[in-house]
């Protein structure tokens, strides 16, 4: 089973909507891989305001696989990870469907 980290622009948004994002990430990382994904849990709800960014890409160090959620190419954390995952070699999807 391999590790799925998920990115995904969060500013402005509710914890419904980020966790019904996920659960879209997470199938569609199945599908394409053709296998179940352990994700790695980089969402956390009440986060305090002042977490630092970079910690997440601790997180995607762990990970076989990172899934780009919808518009992350507008948001300065996600361009860092994506980044970072291409670099190191980290398989990536990315979605970039309408709004």
């Amino acid at each position: 089973m391999k590790k799925l980290f998920i990115s995904q622009p969060m500013k402005g948004k509710s914890d419904a909507d980020i966790l019904a994002e996920r659960q879209k990430a997470i199938k569609s990382a199945e599908e394409k891989i053709g296998e179940p994904v352990e994700v790695i849990d980089s969402f956390f709800q009440e986060a305090p305001v002042d977490a630092k960014p970079l910690w997440f890409l601790e997180l995607l160090a762990g990970a076989d696989i990172a899934y780009f959620a919808k518009g992350w190419q507008d948001a300065r954390g996600c361009k860092i990870e994506n980044t970072c995952a291409i670099e190191y070699g980290i398989p990536v999807i990315e979605d970039y469907t309408a709004e």
